[in-house]
């Protein structure tokens, strides 16, 4: 028995000592991001300019590949299934790292199994309109909802992101009904709300404002309770009637399950330096982003919170799982 308790404290050893080693070498090759959504959506944006501030900070490649699908269910598989060393992480909106395990019957993985590294930003949602909608207000387009149930189609990046349990919670607020249609990923909701396909969406400021600014779109609200300090002429959903309505969205980034301590908390560090740089503030800003930082503990306690308010949502609206 005490030579078999000596093998097992000797393996325990070695291997305490490759994982120190590996942390401490750490990164020596090109890392690999994997963002859960198609090219051109919020967290994939957020991702490449990230990405390019760790480039430099790590001095390594870091590769940001697309794999979309599935509420951002295939990519999150992808990473959950990687080898934990720290060179394939997820880039990732809420759903796949929060609600998903309410809305999917079959997953693959785990959400609350990742290692989260960090919030890399966190954003208002705004009522988007296509250009052409008859209500010119919040109040008026709630008017013309209950007046018209079932009539008014709205666009998702897909079942149960983000600005699907939105629409989900202002139809259980407002008593209004209307029509969800699904895409796969911001792009193409975005696309098809320009060409009149889709009446409103529920999309985050940051890639609603340019579309508003140049009359493709109309935003009528943030869903916040206070109006955004650079926007002041945009009224909130609260002003409208929907009061203490209030919804966002953020991008985090992960990594696999055990992945060592001494990793993410070396990626961590990269993360909230490249946050910081004056370079990133100035695009964040200039897309009304918040550069959000703080450690994997702070992450996981936010990932945490946010799981609860939007797993109420989905059983207060009796969102049904498939």
């Amino acid at each position: 028995m005490r030579f078999f308790l000596a093998l097992l404290a000797a393996a325990t050893l070695a291997s305490s000592a490759s994982a120190q080693d590996a942390a401490a070498s750490y990164p020596n090759r090109p890392i690999h991001i994997i963002v859960c959504v198609p090219a051109g959506g919020g967290v994939d944006t957020v991702t490449r300019i990230i990405a390019n501030g760790l480039q430099e900070k790590l001095g390594q490649p870091v590769v940001v590949e697309n794999r979309s699908g599935a509420a951002g269910n295939i990519g999150a598989e992808a990473v959950f299934t990687s080898e934990p060393d720290g060179y394939t992480l997820l880039a990732a909106q809420p759903s796949p790292l929060t609600v998903n395990p309410l809305l999917y019957k079959k997953m693959a993985f785990d959400p609350t199994q990742f290692e989260p590294v960090a919030i890399m930003t966190t954003v208002a949602n705004v009522l988007l309109v296509r250009p052409d909608f008859p209500a010119k207000t919040a109040q008026e387009f709630i008017a013309y909802a209950k007046a018209n149930p079932g009539k008014i189609n709205y666009a998702s990046q897909g079942i149960g992101t983000t600005s699907h349990l939105t629409a989900a919670l202002f139809e259980e607020v407002t008593g209004t009904k209307l029509v969800h249609v699904p895409y796969k990923g911001t792009a193409p909701a975005l696309n098809d709300l320009i060409a009149g396909h889709v009446d409103m969406i529920f999309m985050e400021l940051a890639s609603a404002l340019k579309l508003h600014q140049a009359g493709k779109a109309r935003i009528l609200a943030v869903a916040t309770t206070k109006r955004i300090p650079n926007l002041p002429d945009i009224p909130t959903l609260d002003e409208a009637g929907v009061k203490g309505f209030e919804s966002g969205t953020w991008n985090a980034i992960a990594a696999p399950p055990k992945t060592p301590a001494a990793i993410v908390a070396k990626l961590n560090a990269a993360v909230n330096d490249v946050l910081k740089s004056k370079d990133v503030q100035d695009k964040f800003a200039k897309r009304n982003l918040h550069a959000a930082g703080g450690t994997p503990a702070e992450a996981a306690a936010f990932i945490k919170k946010e799981t609860q308010t939007w797993g109420g949502v989905i059983k207060e609206a009796h969102v049904p799982a498939h």
